[in-house]
């Protein structure tokens, strides 16, 4: 976020007011400085445009069950340490499950499991893992290794003129089938973003922060229950401290002209607090920020994330998620809609209803853009009934893609 203050003077005889911090946006960045900012003392008012908390990372309604369904199936991982404290502060770190093992499968369809070794220290705890992806050859691995050590060299900071992780890769002589094996099932899927596009930087702390740090770094958390649920419980926990939280609040702008801060919105009203943060997406940052401040903002490009909702009327897999390697089809995670506050993760054969629901989660889906959406789904079912055999005798019943 950007924080944005206003310098004054007070007098040290009277005693000093709590200072108002106004946070603009409810998405996950509003909420976490609202509760970090609450926790200190000061009086936090969050502005929120819709009538939701959450932003893009946030849940729909089913129209068939009701059920609330996230857009995209999203994880935590064991290394976002700020996140999982996050968590733990307001209470919600019991609605997360813990997974320490990845189930991946090759472009063989041959099932690679991947876990922390439990005696190795760290960064050797993965070297069993890794020697285990039998889809690589053993000179891929030597080679990917001593990558990955250069990788661990390099600044933690981003340079001047720094390439982007592809380009690095290609001059370390990755060769394509390890670029398209390894470091773009792991990172595309990371990052969000193609390897072109995506930073060397970011690109070093998700493999040294993500998986080399530790032997908890590279587990895997994933919401129990819809994301809409974990928003309630937050709201919940930031209104008990004090926290004022308002909805269909839009923010027509930002100014800080003569040295006092104000907020307008569109219905007209304004508001002048102490300091502001500016939590919002960069779109509507550079429409709302004063104007020295937007100039970096139309530089950044979005990314495109496509998941598949798929209910069939059989499991077509046990296991609660899945990374597939080569495919079009990244990750595949088992769901079920049988509580009452919505999603969470049951084994396939427990499910109680007629429906069986899979998500399966397209990452960078750049090359989706103008593509027919059937197309789409028979190359997903492609991938499913290639790698889980129980999903060629099972009916699709509906389906949902949304990017």
């Amino acid at each position: 976020g950007l924080a944005l203050s206003t310098p004054g003077i007070v007098s040290s005889r009277k005693p000093l007011p709590t200072p108002t911090v106004a946070i603009v946006g409810g998405g996950l960045a509003g909420l976490a400085a609202a509760a970090s900012l609450c926790e200190r003392g000061f009086r936090v008012e969050l502005y929120e445009a819709r009538r939701r908390l959450g932003g893009r990372a946030g849940s729909y309604i089913d129209k068939e069950t009701g059920k609330a369904i996230d857009h995209c199936q999203h994880v935590a991982m064991g290394c976002c340490t700020g996140y999982l404290d996050f968590c733990r502060r307001t209470g919600i770190l019991e609605l997360f499950e813990r997974h320490r093992e990845l189930h991946f499968f090759g472009p063989d369809a041959k099932r690679c499991d991947f876990a922390a070794s439990t005696w190795l220290p760290a960064p050797l705890h993965l070297g069993p893992a890794f020697l285990g992806l039998s889809y690589l050859t053993l000179r891929e691995r030597l080679s990917i290794a001593i990558s990955l050590l250069k990788l661990s060299r390099l600044p933690t900071t981003e340079q001047s003129g720094e390439v982007s992780i592809g380009h690095w890769l290609r001059q370390q002589k990755q060769s394509p089938r390890s670029i398209e094996r390894f470091w773009q099932v792991v990172l595309v899927s990371a990052l969000g973003e193609s390897l072109d596009r995506a930073s060397l930087t970011a690109a070093r702390k998700v493999f040294v922060d993500g998986f080399m740090s530790g032997r908890d770094a590279g587990d895997v958390w994933i919401p129990k229950v819809p994301l809409a649920d974990l928003y309630q419980r937050i709201a919940q926990w930031l209104i008990r401290r004090g926290v004022t939280i308002h909805f269909n609040a839009g923010v027509e702008s930002i100014d800080n002209s003569n040295g006092e801060l104000s907020l307008q919105f569109k219905d007209g009203q304004s508001a002048r607090p102490n300091s502001i943060i500016c939590a919002v997406p960069w779109r509507q940052s550079a429409e709302i920020l004063p104007r020295e401040l937007r100039n970096a903002l139309p530089e950044i490009h979005s990314s495109p994330i496509t998941s598949l909702h798929l209910w069939f009327d059989r499991p077509i897999t046990s296991l609660p998620h899945a990374v597939l390697v080569g495919r079009l089809s990244q990750w595949v995670f088992s769901r079920i809609q049988g509580s009452e506050s919505g999603v969470g993760f049951q084994p396939a054969q427990k499910q109680e209803t007629g429906e069986h629901y899979y998500q399966v989660v397209i990452s960078a889906s750049h090359e989706l853009a103008g593509r027919d959406r059937e197309d789409v789904l028979r190359e997903v079912l492609a991938d499913l009934h290639t790698v889980f055999p129980e999903a060629r005798s099972a009916a699709l019943l509906r389906w949902q893609m949304i990017t």
